[in-house]
């Protein structure tokens, strides 16, 4: 069962691009069948790269802002939100590049010959 995960990351991109298409129902149709089409004609390759990815972090300044009521007072540290980097290793198509213009550009010509422009709009 070597094949099984090579295909999962496939699968899942593939998933992902249908579900985050946006455009009208007729240029995702059309996106969908060019998409199948230049699939066969450059099939994924999938490699693991190390990318770097960034999460944010609050970090207190040193600085603090008090209020006082009555004889109570409070304070507050201030805090500042920091861009922490951070490697993460990742399946990645690296045939996708090559890909996704041919995609796109199938799809416009599609919906410019179905309705005379390049959206699929009515």
């Amino acid at each position: 069962m070597p094949g099984i995960p090579r295909i999962v990351p496939f699968l899942c991109a593939l998933a992902l691009i249908v579900l985050g298409s946006c455009g009208t129902p007729e240029y995702r149709a059309e996106r969908s069948h060019c998409e199948a089409e230049w699939m066969l004609k450059i099939p994924p390759v999938f490699r693991h790269e190390v990318v770097t990815k960034y999460r944010n972090e609050e970090h207190p300044t040193g600085q603090s802002t008090c209020t006082t009521a009555g004889s109570v007072t409070n304070c507050q540290q201030i805090m500042k939100t920091v861009s922490i980097p951070y490697t993460e290793v990742e399946t990645v198509d690296i045939r996708k590049p090559q890909r996704s213009p041919q995609i796109e550009s199938c799809a416009a010509r599609a919906c410019s010959a179905k309705f005379g422009n390049s959206a699929c709009e009515t």
